[in-house]
C-alpha cells in the first residue's frame, strides 16, 4: 500500500467525497509521477511529497462536489491541477488542460499514455491563440488555480464560453473590488472551502453570465 494511502483516503472524506480505492490509488500515482519530473522539470515549487498531497491533491479535491457537470477547461493548468485531478476522479468527464509551458504539457502528456486515459487531453497553447479557441470549442465549465486576477481569467475564458457556461476559480482570500466590477455581467457565487491539515483560507468563485 501506498505509504500516504490512509492520509489521503481520510482527507478526502473529510472533504465528504466517497473515492474508491482505484481512484485513490490513481491519484497517488499521479503525485509520484509530479515528483519524479519535478526534480528534472521543475513543475512545481513544492517540493516535499507530504506537502504536495494537501497544497495539491486535497486542495484540487476540495472544489469536486461544487464543480457543476459537463465538458472542462483547465487554463493554465501547469502541472495537472486542478484538471488532471478533475480527469481522475470523474473518468466520466471529458477534461482539457491548456498551459503554455512545453515542459508542463509534455509531462501531462507522457502520463495520459501510460495510464491510458480516455477523457483528458493536454493542450500546449497559449489562451487567446484564435486557433486554438477555434479547435477546442466551447466548455461547460472553466477551472483556474493559476490566475492572479479575477478579471483576467474571466476574459481569458469568454471565448470558449456558451450562454450556460460556468468560470469556476479557485482563490485563497476573496478578491470582493474584482467581484463586485464583473457584477453587470456575472453573477458570482462565493464558497468557502475548508482543505484539510491547511491553515490557510481557500474560497471556490462561481461566475454565470448574467
Amino acid at each position: 500500500m501506498h505509504p500516504f494511502f490512509q492520509e489521503l483516503k481520510q482527507g478526502s472524506q473529510a472533504l465528504g467525497l466517497s473515492l474508491n480505492d482505484e481512484t485513490l490509488g490513481l491519484l497517488l500515482q499521479y503525485q509520484d509521477a509530479l515528483v519524479l519530473w519535478n526534480k528534472a522539470y521543475n513543475l512545481t515549487a513544492i517540493r516535499d511529497p507530504k506537502e504536495m498531497l494537501v497544497k495539491h491533491l486535497l486542495d484540487s479535491l476540495s472544489i469536486l462536489k461544487d464543480l457543476p457537470s459537463g465538458r472542462l477547461l483547465d487554463i493554465g493548468t501547469g502541472g495537472g491541477m486542478p484538471g488532471m485531478i478533475i480527469a481522475l476522479c470523474q473518468p466520466e468527464r471529458e477534461c482539457v488542460l491548456l498551459d503554455s509551458n512545453g515542459k508542463k504539457i509534455r509531462f501531462l502528456k507522457q502520463f495520459i499514455a501510460d495510464l491510458k486515459l480516455k477523457n483528458v487531453i493536454a493542450v500546449q497553447t497559449r489562451v487567446e491563440n484564435e486557433e486554438s479557441i477555434h479547435e477546442l470549442g466551447q466548455f461547460d465549465v472553466i477551472t483556474s488555480r493559476a490566475f492572479a486576477s479575477l478579471t483576467d481569467f474571466v476574459l481569458a475564458s469568454e471565448p470558449y464560453m456558451h450562454g450556460g457556461s460556468v468560470i469556476a476559480s479557485m482563490k485563497g482570500l476573496v478578491p470582493h473590488e474584482e467581484v463586485a466590477t464583473l457584477a453587470e455581467n456575472f453573477s458570482c457565487q462565493i464558497i468557502e472551502l475548508q482543505v484539510p491539515r491547511l491553515d490557510e483560507q481557500r474560497h471556490l468563485l462561481l461566475l454565470k453570465r448574467i
